[in-house]
């Protein structure tokens, strides 16, 4: 069975703080969980990267909540289309905050990061996945925590 996904870059309508950042992350691990969605979110500067999987109406009907929320505005379609599996199984929402001093650490990090999301993958939306990918990688590499315990993705 084949796996829709949508990615998709926005801007937030106010700064948000790590407190909630982390509530939206809770909240949408939540959700995620019981529509069957994963994928990853990015944020950096007031603006978001994310990429959803799942049953095309599921990814679809999320797509349309978050261009209605008053938090988000000009949601733009990176990517969207079919694979063969999930890229992020068990990531019900696997989360990096670029702006973080620990990703400039991450192996395989770049200069292009300090562009625009907008200007930067909305010109070559392949990158996106590219960049996604790369963050997938290292936590891997890493060794790190499995993508689903809660404090792997803490804000800090």
């Amino acid at each position: 069975m084949k796996i829709f996904f949508y990615m998709y870059c926005s801007t937030a309508t106010r700064s948000f703080s790590q407190a909630e950042l982390l509530d939206l992350l809770t909240r949408s691990r939540a959700n995620n969980s019981k529509l069957g969605l994963t994928g990853m979110l990015l944020y950096k500067n007031g603006q978001f990267v994310q990429v959803l999987e799942g049953s095309e109406q599921e990814v679809r009907a999320l797509v349309q909540k978050i261009k209605q929320d008053p938090r988000h505005a000009n949601v733009v379609k990176l990517l969207e289309g079919y694979c063969d599996e999930r890229q992020f199984p068990y990531w019900y929402m696997g989360f990096c905050d670029v702006d973080s001093p620990k990703v400039r650490n991450l192996p395989g990090f770049t200069e292009y990061l300090s562009t625009p999301l907008f200007i930067g993958l909305a010109a070559d939306p392949t990158d996106c996945q590219k960049l996604l990918q790369l963050f997938k990688d290292c936590a891997s590499d890493r060794g790190g925590p499995h993508p689903l315990d809660h404090e792997a993705h803490n804000l800090r």
